[in-house]
């Protein structure tokens, strides 16, 4: 497979960059761990101090749980596919690991393990992680990629994914029913151009239906006090 089959170029990268080391320039800040990762200029960890010469580039944060690096899923999400990959809650956001986690033996019960590194996982899901992934796309498989079912003319990992837009088919019919409103009008304020109506005509063509009759005082009726019939 082709190295563009086997993901986007600043994947590997990413996966082997060496995350929360003390920056080489900013080592004597409070926030000088390198725990970003620029995909437009795929070079090394940086600290946040940094993101100043990353101005309008594609960054995303890692983070650690389990002294393993982790990726939220919101940010991954948009530029690679992540499915078949276990993903985690973690302080309310969901994520996804970075690297394989082996786990030597999976616990009692467990119908599901990791194909790379024998992760217990939940039967859904067949990697534990993008570089698990990634292993199986080594060894073959046809069914798994990182590209993003997108649009024509749009590049699988450089033109964001096709929910970007997946507000714009409501928005379309929004639109159209909005327009077939407004011709509506249009139509019924010529149609009565040349017609002469009083106030009281034009109120009547706005006004509701009639409102059933109300008998206030059936409503105020109490029931009586029942009688038992006699034997």
């Amino acid at each position: 497979m082709g190295n563009h089959e086997m993901g986007p170029p600043w994947l590997i990268p990413m996966l082997s960059a060496s995350y929360f080391i003390p920056c080489a320039v900013h080592g004597e800040s409070n926030k000088s761990e390198c725990n970003m990762f620029c995909l437009d200029c795929m070079g090394g960890a940086f600290c946040s101090s940094c993101l100043i010469y990353h101005r309008d580039h594609r960054v995303v944060q890692i983070r650690r749980s389990s002294y393993h690096n982790v990726v939220r899923v919101n940010e991954m999400q948009k530029y690679i596919d992540i499915s078949c990959v276990q993903t985690y809650i973690i302080n309310s956001a969901k994520i996804v690991f970075l690297n394989e986690r082996p786990q030597p033996r999976p616990g009692k019960g467990v119908t599901n393990t990791c194909e790379i590194c024998c992760r217990s996982l939940l039967d859904s899901f067949r990697f534990c992680s993008l570089g698990c992934k990634l292993g199986g796309m080594k060894r073959g498989d046809p069914d798994l990629t990182f590209a993003l079912k997108l649009k024509q003319n749009r590049d699988p990992f450089f033109g964001g994914s096709e929910s970007d837009d997946s507000s714009t088919p409501k928005k379309i019919r929004r639109t159209y029913a909005f327009n077939r409103l407004m011709d509506g009008l249009s139509i019924y304020s010529s149609n009565n151009d040349g017609a002469e109506s009083s106030g009281d005509d034009a109120a009547t063509n706005i006004s509701p239906a009639t409102l059933p009759n109300f008998n206030h005082r059936n409503a105020r009726r109490r029931k009586g006090i029942p009688h038992r019939a006699p034997f």
